[in-house]
């Protein structure tokens, strides 16, 4: 018997089904195919329709195969040189430095007394037993969290057991051993430790390293800088981070290395190859301490003298303090153009012993000042008023009567084939005495304070009781070799001009010092946190030079030097 069916129900059915079914995309013609009338109009995909942009206009629609393969391409390709050629993480004496504000190495001595620190970290017979032994570097190291005794880092004997226990006050860092003063000390380390800390392929940290672990070195921050040389740290500002590699002498102490104003700086680009002999010497540090040559010791007459391609790597420190920065531009006006032409000027700095008299040491500037002498003659003229205003006389020019054997001021050397002027026996109008009288000048006269050509001459300023206080005076005549010589104390009597050859070093951050530590200290200029060896030096040269290669905005020195001590 055939089913019942019931016309309403049916009818009822398809028109909800049909409610509940979407509806089919429309049928679309191809664009690329001509129209064949024999045969039906091709289905095609729905295309994508992305929100329209503002003003009408629409998103691209990329495919979905080149989608996926730009979002595989951005993210395997890096996964996968991360993978081949990542960092590897810094372990041993590369972590340590992170954590160090001092680091020395030294090389193994056994024929040497055990050094006290061996002691004090190991007992006097386990000291004894492994100092025998000892044939590699070992290292002293002060941390940066706080001020507590150096620690002892050793390499780990290659043969020794690897469950072996520890003391409590040691920390196994790498293949290193770091020995502290007392377990708190360690837990303090290690917690200042950067286990994810990536180890650095080049720059300044990664060639100090080389020195620390070929032999004898040093390596500081500014935190030991500071604590070294106390309140003349700002005056190191560009030399915050180094290293130094060392060489002992008989009496006499070299070193080699190089230094920066920050951390993690030192990147070297590769130099000329006319300039380096080999393609690694851009980033591989010569650990040799080469000898310096013949230096010339500083005449009893002098403690310091330094100078320099430009005044910038002294001033770098000391204006960003505003106790030295602020009254320079509103006593002196000292700021802007005029605090950047003194940054850059060449200049020669000493420091004088006077035996007699109300100041123990002269301090003398030579600037060369060259076709700028306009623009300093403004700067005198604002330090003149600002003098004035504080109670200081001034004598100018004739005024400075002549005592005895004082100099008279003398000429630069003119072109080249030019012999000098003849040294005058009696000091000239044109060429007035550098001794001012024994009497105190009277008042100015009317006008002089603000006239020009009272800064031309030699200027020298005395409080009212007559002591002398300073000035400054003109050597050479106003052309490119025009030269300013600013002292305080009493003047120099035979100032010498900064010959051209000295003052046309290459390099603006270049630096040239001497000095005598024992004489400095003989009269209280030497800081108190300065270790005894630096006092009883009788001589120290150091040569400050930019290191080529190096980023303009982050400059690396190559430091040379030698430390003499006479016993």
């Amino acid at each position: 018997m055939p089913p019942l069916r019931f016309p309403g129900v049916e009818r009822l059915k398809t028109l909800t089904l049909a409610r509940l079914r979407p509806p089919l995309p429309p049928f679309q013609t191809s664009q690329n195919l001509p129209a064949d009338p024999g045969k039906p109009p091709l289905r095609q995909r729905p295309a994508l329709r992305l929100p329209r942009l503002p003003g009408g206009r629409q998103l691209p629609v990329l495919p979905l195969p080149r989608t996926l393969s730009s979002v595989a391409l951005l993210v395997l390709v890096p996964a996968l040189l991360l993978s081949r050629w990542s960092r590897p993480r810094a372990v041993g004496l590369e972590q340590l430095m992170a954590s160090a504000s001092l680091l020395q190495s030294f090389p193994a001595a056994p024929e040497r007394p055990v050094p006290a620190l061996w002691n004090q970290r190991l007992g006097p017979e386990l000291a004894a037993r492994l100092w025998q032994r000892q044939r590699r570097v070992w290292w002293q190291l002060w941390a940066n969290h706080s001020e507590a005794a150096p620690f002892l880092v050793l390499e780990e004997e290659r043969n020794a057991p690897a469950g072996r226990a520890l003391p409590p006050q040691a920390l196994r860092v790498g293949d290193l051993l770091v020995l502290a003063e007392d377990p708190l000390a360690s837990r303090q380390l290690a917690q200042s430790l950067r286990p994810l800390q990536r180890r650095s392929r080049s720059g300044l940290p990664q060639r100090c390293l080389q020195r620390l672990r070929a032999g004898q070195a040093v390596y500081w921050k500014g935190a030991a800088l500071g604590a070294i040389v106390g309140p003349v740290a700002p005056l190191l500002d560009p030399f915050q981070v180094g290293c130094l590699s060392l060489a002992l002498e008989r009496q006499a102490l070299r070193w080699q290395g190089e230094a920066g104003a920050v951390d993690g700086l030192g990147a070297l680009s590769p130099a000329p190859a006319a300039a380096r002999p080999s393609s690694t010497a851009a980033t591989t540090p010569d650990l040799a301490v080469q000898p310096l040559p013949a230096q010339l010791p500083l005449p009893p007459d002098l403690l310091l003298e330094l100078e320099g391609g430009s005044l910038e790597p002294l001033l770098q420190g000391l204006l960003s303090r505003p106790l030295f920065r602020d009254p320079l531009a509103s006593r002196y006006g000292l700021e802007g153009p005029r605090l950047a032409l003194a940054r850059q000027a060449p200049f020669r700095l000493r420091l004088r012993p006077q035996p007699a008299g109300p100041f123990q040491a002269s301090l003398e500037l030579q600037l060369v000042v060259g076709a700028a002498r306009s623009t300093w003659l403004e700067v005198l003229n604002r330090i003149r008023t600002s003098l004035l205003a504080q109670g200081f006389l001034a004598s100018d020019g004739p005024a400075a009567t002549a005592t005895g054997a004082a100099a008279s001021v003398p000429q630069l050397p003119g072109p080249a084939g030019t012999p000098p002027p003849a040294p005058s026996a009696a000091p000239s109008p044109a060429a007035p005495s550098l001794a001012p009288g024994p009497q105190a000048p009277g008042p100015l006269a009317p006008g002089l304070a603000g006239s020009s050509s009272a800064v031309q001459g030699p200027t020298f300023w005395r409080r009212p009781d007559g002591t002398p206080v300073g000035g400054w005076l003109w050597l050479g005549g106003p052309d490119r070799q025009s030269q300013l010589l600013l002292f305080l104390g009493p003047p120099p009597l035979a100032p010498l001009p900064i010959t051209p050859s000295r003052a046309a070093r290459p390099g603006p951050g270049s630096l040239w010092l001497r000095l005598r530590p024992q004489g400095l200290d003989g009269i209280g200029y030497l800081p108190e946190e300065m270790p005894a060896l630096l006092r009883q030096a009788t001589q120290i040269w150091l040569d400050a030079e930019p290191l080529p290669g190096a980023d303009p905005a982050e400059p690396i020195s190559r430091l040379t030097g030698r430390l003499q001590v006479n016993r």
